[in-house]
């Protein structure tokens, strides 16, 4: 760690930690030089710590969002899976549903089987240690109780991005929503066409929309609980068609499904109990979602076809 870079750094502090008459949003290559520092840890962890809770605090401009998503990119380790359909979760957890994903594999397995028509599609699904500021359950707590599968794919961050998994700890500490829980859902390490994540205030939609699009085919913003793509009740999903954000709702009744289970603090155990001993219910929210993701990736035209077909 050098002086000069410690000395560099405080520049990006002052932008966002001086207060509403002195803050200032960062030019492109401002946020990739600070986030190449923070990645490098060319600057301290209390300068990191500043940074991060000053600029959560200014709150992120979308072009800022932007400039750190293309400076992760220059750190990341990239595998392409072929046909492939990310799905983003967030990566502080889950404590209110179990994760469905584990039931995706037999599912698609079995649809493939009967609609040759289609062109396969594999799921891709990231994971890393638990980050703030929930203390829930995460797709990799899930996906190392799970045999690997052929149509769900799990890329673990320390593999792929390491430099950023590498902070887990500086961000317990902290224990705050940063810039990081924002953009590390999306961000692609299998080179997938098709891109989902959720948001559940309207005002990340366009957020979402603008700093992933450049990465994929099309991304899609699904209304979701706890930061997951998965479906437990009825919704609303986005997307961009000719410049502007399209809004479609859906509702379980529809398709006959009733479900309105919440846990509290939902165990480890108890989650993977749920999958491997699925209800009804549970298997029909699981081939719901299935049915979403067709329509994302575009391998059906609408919700009625994709369940008709998975039923």
């Amino acid at each position: 760690m050098k002086i000069r870079d410690i000395m560099n750094f405080k520049k990006y502090i002052k932008a966002v930690g001086t207060g509403l008459k002195g803050n200032r949003d960062l030019e492109e290559h401002e946020i990739i030089d600070a986030i190449e520092l923070i990645l490098e840890k060319k600057a301290t962890p209390a300068q990191i710590g500043a940074f991060l809770i000053g600029w959560r605090t200014k709150l992120e401009s979308d072009d800022e969002l932007s400039a750190t998503v293309k400076a992760l990119k220059k750190y990341m380790k990239f595998t392409k899976i072929e046909n492939s359909l990310e799905l983003g979760y967030s990566f502080d957890g889950r404590v209110e549903n179990p994760f469905l994903f584990p039931l995706y594999e037999n599912i698609l397995k079995e649809f493939h089987e009967k609609n040759k028509d289609i062109t396969p599609l594999n799921l891709v699904i990231s994971g890393d240690f638990l980050q703030p500021a929930k203390n829930g359950l995460t797709t990799k707590d899930i996906y190392d109780s799970l045999d690997a599968g052929q149509y769900v794919h799990y890329f673990d961050r320390i593999e792929y991005l390491r430099e950023l998994s590498d902070l887990t700890q500086l961000r317990l500490e902290l224990g705050l929503r940063t810039v990081f829980n924002t953009v590390e859902k999306l961000l692609n390490p299998g080179l997938s066409e098709y891109g989902v994540t959720t948001a559940f205030h309207k005002p990340y939609v366009k957020k979402y929309l603008s700093m992933f699009k450049d990465y994929y085919k099309q991304v899609l913003v699904v209304k979701a609980a706890e930061g997951s793509p998965e479906i437990f009740g009825d919704g609303k999903y986005w997307k961009e068609v000719d410049g502007q954000i399209v809004e479609v709702l859906f509702s379980l009744s529809d398709f006959g499904i009733t479900y309105d289970k919440c846990y509290e603090n939902i165990s480890l155990q108890e989650a993977l109990e749920i999958v491997k001993n699925p209800s009804d219910e549970i298997i029909k929210l699981a081939k719901f979602n299935i049915a979403l993701y067709l329509v994302f990736a575009q391998r059906v035209n609408n919700l009625e076809d994709a369940w008709k077909r998975l039923n």
